[in-house]
C-alpha cells in the first residue's frame, strides 16, 4: 500500500473512530517529514485530547525537538516520564529516560 493509500485509510479510521487516538497519533507519524505543519497540528490535538495516551510522547517530544520547539519538547519528554511511572510502564519510562537525556545532552540543557 502507498503512502496516499495509507493516508486515506488513516483519515477513513479517524472518521470511523474519531474518539480513537491511535488514529491521530498514527496519521502524525505518518505525515511528520512530508506535511510537518498537519502532523504538529495532530500531535498537539492528541497531548490535548487524550493526555494519557503514553505512545504519542516519545515521537512527539522528538519531533517538536527537531522543529526548535526545546522547551515544548522538554515538557513532553517530562510529561510522558511522569505519565509512564503513573502507569506503571517501565519499558516507556526508560526508553523515555534515556532519550530525555539524550535530549538534554544534545541541546545543552540539564
Amino acid at each position: 500500500m502507498g503512502n496516499l493509500g495509507r493516508l486515506q485509510l488513516l483519515r477513513d479510521f479517524i472518521e470511523e473512530e474519531p474518539e480513537n487516538p491511535f488514529n491521530y497519533y498514527a496519521m502524525a507519524l505518518e505525515l511528520r517529514e512530508k506535511d510537518p505543519q498537519e502532523a504538529e497540528i495532530l500531535f498537539n490535538y492528541v497531548l490535548k485530547m487524550h493526555p494519557n495516551y503514553l505512545p504519542a510522547y516519545f515521537p512527539s517530544a522528538h519531533f517538536f525537538a527537531e522543529f526548535d520547539q526545546i522547551q515544548k519538547a522538554k515538557a513532553l519528554f517530562e510529561k510522558g516520564i511522569e505519565l509512564a511511572i503513573l502507569q506503571n510502564e517501565e519499558k516507556a519510562q526508560k526508553e523515555l529516560n534515556n532519550a530525555y537525556q539524550n535530549f538534554l545532552f544534545e541541546n545543552d540543557l540539564d
